[in-house]
């Protein structure tokens, strides 16, 4: 039996963490540390290394965006970085762009249910992203193409092959495992090949940076449907 998730919760309301460390606890799973802003966050990863991080946006001081870059890049624990998962509300949603260039693995809103968190929380702990395909399409056709901000994750998709290709783009449209497995008329095991593949040939950390990477590279046009 796998050892359970070991979380950092951070964020600044005191209730907030309080209720996600109760919900996460009562399922089984490790809140090791709480942080109020993006500094305790930072310095609870360093002290316990987690396997993730519960992170909220908007904190005083150094905020959650800050806080993810410096955990994913500055800290880059070995021998297995923690993911973030990055607590929102859909107003934010340029913030939680910028956190997915950063490396986050994914968000959820603030009004998930228990089942939810607790789902997504597993979900990302065991490699996944958690890309909920209606919220994420609007938030990368939204912020893409805008001010110029989002350029750091730009790849040279000449490495990938024909089918690496079509495969990354249907993973821009947050497709999960089972469903390329349908649309393309393959084994799980297959799909997993591939997107494994993709994300060693273009450097990315997870299914997140991909669907940022599908966007960016043009491979998936803002405003259009899915593949």
């Amino acid at each position: 039996m796998s050892e359970p998730p070991r979380v950092v919760i951070a964020d600044d309301q005191a209730l907030v963490r309080t209720g996600f460390g109760l919900i996460l606890a009562a399922d089984g799973i490790d809140v090791v540390a709480e942080a109020s802003d993006g500094d305790e966050a930072v310095e609870a990863v360093r002290r316990t290394r987690p396997d993730l991080v519960l992170m909220d946006i908007r904190m005083p001081g150094t905020d959650g965006l800050e806080a993810t870059r410096r955990i994913l890049s500055d800290l880059d624990p070995a021998p297995d970085p923690p993911r973030v998962l990055i607590l929102t509300t859909f107003d934010l949603d340029r913030y939680v762009y910028a956190a997915l260039t950063a490396g986050a693995s994914g968000f959820l809103l603030k009004d998930v249910t228990p089942e939810q968190l607790v789902a997504a929380v597993r979900l990302v702990r065991s490699g996944d992203a958690l890309l909920a395909p209606a919220i994420t399409r609007r938030l990368v056709e939204r912020f893409v193409a805008g001010d110029g901000q989002s350029a750091a994750l730009h790849r040279d998709l000449t490495v990938l092959t024909p089918r690496e290709l079509e495969v990354l783009r249907a993973l821009g449209s947050g497709l999960s495992n089972a469903e390329l497995a349908a649309r393309f008329r393959l084994s799980e095991a297959t799909v997993k090949t591939h997107v494994a593949r993709i994300l060693a040939k273009l450097r990315l950390r997870d299914r997140a940076q991909a669907v940022v990477v599908a966007y960016e590279t043009g491979l998936i046009t803002p405003g259009a449907g899915a593949p």
